[in-house]
């Protein structure tokens, strides 16, 4: 008998300043319907929260290969500014993205998705404040709390945590040959 391989979707946090509850809802969810999820940031060590949960990180952003996982989370929150520019994780998410992989982003962190060049033409949400940087990557941008457009769910903001994650969690029950 050959057990089927676990199913594990990779979350991408801030080191510093990520949204607390835009990491621990969709973590929960995803755990909750048998899915692991494995956390990496620019360092590994503790990463801390905006509102100060602590988390363990034990690979670096670097050490990742796309083909590990089933879907990748990006998680929002100030610090995600740090990441807009992080060429690895553009790389990272064009990867996801051709092998027709679930990709979630929420809060600041569709901007990420933006600059990685993967909504250009499709209709995304990102925190208010960042609407305009959508807009001008050419994103079709909406005010709605959670946005599904092909394999690309995204979120605006914490109180979208639950519904995004839910999306999030669809989009991964549709894909690949088995469920966890």
């Amino acid at each position: 008998m050959v057990l089927a391989a676990a199913k594990i979707v990779l979350m991408v946090i801030a080191w510093r300043d990520f949204r607390d509850e835009e990491y621990r809802i969709p973590r929960q969810i995803l755990e909750k319907a048998g899915y692991q999820v494995e956390v990496v940031s620019t360092q590994t060590g503790i990463a801390t929260g905006m509102l100060g949960l602590k988390v363990s990180v034990g690979k670096n952003l670097n050490d990742v290969k796309s083909q590990n996982f089933d879907g990748l989370i990006l998680v929002g929150g100030s610090g995600t500014t740090s990441l807009y520019e992080n060429k690895k994780l553009h790389l990272l998410i064009q990867e996801f993205v051709r092998q027709k992989k679930p990709v979630g982003a929420i809060c600041l962190a569709p901007v990420i998705l933006a600059k990685a060049g993967v909504l250009q033409g499709k209709k995304a949400t990102v925190y208010v404040s960042a609407a305009e940087l959508l807009k001008q990557a050419g994103v079709i941008y909406s005010a709605e709390e959670v946005v599904t457009d092909g394999l690309i769910v995204t979120g605006n903001g914490p109180s979208a945590a639950g519904n995004f994650a839910t999306a999030f969690l669809n989009l991964l029950q549709r894909t690949g040959p088995d469920k966890p």
